[in-house]
């Protein structure tokens, strides 16, 4: 495979039995990566590896709120395929759409938990794996638009990917010594399992919708694409990048969103 640009390299995906850690999961394997499949979802996650090849992909069950199963994930992937160059920290929640008079503070506990909590002992885990057999890997955490903005979630899931940036850049300032890269991707509305749930949308009216509040036009944006920015992220391409924060929004975040056409 002459492209291939994870040639050898082994990774760890969490949340990835559908949505973007199933596509990245995909396209890492063509790009000659050896995967472990993390996830609660056993049946698709057994599914997806099958489908991809026993020979390059692994499942493991790993509910991330769980520290056990989570050190246990790591273990399991380095007793397989003998080292791990590669997180991508995936596995979230979102959480009911409720205003904040109506929050439900054990809901709220249970989102950061997932999101937050769990996303720690996972870099925790892989850092000390990679620091040990002195790995210069690639630590990559899925965060959001809504860890730009206010308004593109539900609180508790803004809270939580806010605090996925923050976990990011503290973790990147001292990894560094290390040669471990921190970094994260925060992808714009897909058509996803998780947003479809939440909305109770198919995955064309979630792009429909996402495509029609966006500021670039003329591509709906998919979990490939973000799995080509994580594998940017994970590769040597990105060699000396870390603590960053790759918004793949079309420019969604950083522009003014307004109602109605600007005039003089």
């Amino acid at each position: 495979m002459s492209n291939a640009r994870l040639e050898g390299k082994v990774a760890l995906i969490s949340g990835a039995a559908s949505g973007i850690g199933e596509e990245t999961a995909r396209l890492f394997v063509q790009h000659g990566a050896f995967v472990v499949i993390a996830d609660v979802q056993d049946d698709l996650g057994n599914q997806v590896a099958e489908s991809i090849g026993l020979d390059k992909v692994s499942y493991r069950h790993c509910d991330v709120r769980d520290e056990q199963q989570v050190e246990e994930a790591v273990s399991f992937t380095v007793e397989k395929y003998g080292k791990l160059d590669i997180l991508l920290s995936n596995a979230g929640i979102l959480g009911p759409l409720t205003g904040i008079l109506e929050l439900d503070i054990d809901t709220f506990d249970n989102i950061m938990a997932t999101n937050v909590r769990g996303m720690a002992a996972m870099v925790k885990h892989a850092a000390r794996t990679m620091v040990a057999k002195k790995t210069r890997g690639s630590i990559i955490c899925t965060a959001s638009v809504a860890s730009c903005l206010g308004g593109t979630g539900p609180h508790g899931y803004t809270a939580s990917k806010h605090a996925i940036v923050g976990l990011v850049r503290g973790v990147c300032s001292e990894l560094g010594a290390h040669g471990i890269r921190v970094n994260c991707v925060s992808p714009y509305g897909l058509g996803t399992p998780l947003a479809c749930k939440a909305f109770n949308w198919e995955p064309s009216e979630v792009e429909a919708s996402s495509y029609s509040a966006g500021n670039l036009k003329g591509i709906v944006l998919k979990a490939s694409h973000i799995a080509e920015s994580v594998l940017f992220l994970a590769s040597d391409e990105s060699a000396y990048i870390s603590g960053q924060n790759l918004a793949v929004d079309g420019g969604f975040t950083v522009v003014k969103h307004v109602v109605s056409p600007l005039t003089n």
